[in-house]
């Protein structure tokens, strides 16, 4: 193995150790939510705008940080938004005393997410040769899935101890930790042979809304993150209006549960991208949405029923949730123009988080149009996410994605 070979695999460890640490409080909110939620009266439409700000922030924010890395250094980008995630939290932790407080903060923190998540991976991509790319975001998306599972026990662990201000402390604790590790370790960006683009030219958009097989992929993504998402913003909630209806379980609370399916989605992602390569990408993700939006109908009208099975339900639902993450990052990175791939990886991202803020916000809107929590409303709004990643399927289908170099899987017209 040679230096630079060793030197690209230490920087994929490194990055990803720090996306955990950056992104271990991004779910201390969900997991909370029923404690804070009651604390300070919100409606079950409040406590959704809450979750989905986050991912409305990112939306804003992300196709202008992620497409600048086309353009400047991903680590200087990188470390701005480690920046204003270590503030969002602080901010939560000191003054959060109702919805806009909180709402607020955790907009910052969606700003956050934009500049480290995808300028993370854009960071590897411009460091990586394309051979160790497709695992390196697998990798990538792994280190977002442990830290998205910890995040459930670690708010209900520090919470229990320490109360809920304490939580949101240490993730900005953790996050500034994150900052220093790439402030001092990771390598500039080589500069570039060609003359950069200009600002007009940097974000048009256009070339890479008229690649298809990128496209696909990103679409795809899009109502991914809008079920992954929705599960994980109302999960905590569900299982503890199941657990309230029919018994309070003695083992497997509700965050654990959700920790669990954390770690059980992130080994679930990197095998899916494994078994993309060697089965076939678009095979891989068909199978995932499919699965899922049959999981998604079992679980609103059987998972009311009982609290253990709506637990062994969730973990089951969650990993073929998961299942196909990391591929279709991986499929969009692929597809990408090497020129143009922070803006492709913007556009990926911003239509994944779309997704992402439409799923929590839909799911509370359901409950409350349903007159609250009950088990025909919960039906009502995993039926709809189960609709929603169909049609998904369908789009996925019409725009005809590529399989990427290294695919063995590939179908006659990919090769």
């Amino acid at each position: 193995m040679t230096s630079e070979r060793i030197s690209a695999t230490h920087l994929v460890v490194q990055v990803c150790a720090c996306q955990v640490l950056v992104q271990i409080g991004a779910f201390f909110w969900p997991a909370l939510l029923p404690e804070l939620a009651g604390r300070w009266a919100l409606t079950n439409s409040q406590a959704g705008w809450i979750t989905a700000i986050f991912y409305g922030a990112y939306i804003v924010a992300v196709p202008i940080l992620v497409t600048l890395t086309d353009r400047i250094d991903a680590k200087r980008v990188y470390l701005a938004g480690v920046a204003a995630t270590v503030l969002g939290h602080l901010l939560f932790a000191l003054l959060a005393d109702g919805f806009w407080s909180a709402f607020a903060a955790r907009a910052l923190t969606g700003i956050g997410w934009a500049g480290t998540y995808m300028t993370g991976l854009k960071l590897l991509a411009d460091q990586v040769d394309d051979k160790l790319m497709s695992r390196a975001t697998a990798g990538h998306a792994a280190s977002i899935g442990i830290s998205g599972a910890l995040s459930f026990a670690c708010a209900d662990f520090v919470a229990g101890a320490l109360g809920w201000r304490a939580a949101f402390l240490a993730a900005s604790v953790s996050a500034a930790i994150a900052w220093l590790i790439v402030a001092l370790n990771a390598p500039r960006q080589a500069k570039r042979s060609s003359p950069p683009q200009s600002i007009r030219s940097l974000f048009d958009f256009r070339p890479v809304l008229k690649n298809r097989s990128a496209m696909a992929y990103a679409v795809a993504y899009c109502v991914h993150t809008l079920e992954m998402n929705a599960l994980r913003g109302w999960g905590v909630a569900f299982l503890g209006f199941v657990a309230v209806g029919t018994g309070i379980p003695d083992t497997l609370s509700p965050t654990t549960t959700l920790t669990i399916l954390g770690l059980a989605g992130t080994l679930a992602s990197v095998l899916g991208n494994e078994a993309a390569i060697r089965l076939g990408r678009q095979r891989l993700i068909t199978f995932a949405m499919m699965g899922s939006a049959a999981c998604a109908i079992l679980l609103g009208y059987v998972g009311t029923q009982s609290y253990l099975l709506a637990v062994g339900l969730i973990l089951i639902y969650g990993p073929i949730v998961w299942l196909d993450s990391s591929s279709l990052t991986a499929g969009t990175a692929g597809s990408a123009e090497p020129s143009r791939r922070g803006a492709t990886l913007a556009v990926h991202s911003m239509l994944g988080y779309i997704g992402g803020f439409v799923g929590p916000l839909a799911v509370g809107f359901v409950l409350d149009l349903g007159g609250g929590m009950s088990s025909a409303s919960w039906s009502a709004a995993f039926t709809l996410i189960a609709a929603l990643m169909v049609m998904g399927l369908f789009a996925f289908a019409w725009l005809q994605p590529r399989a990427l170099a290294g695919d063995r899987g590939r179908d006659a017209h990919d090769r």
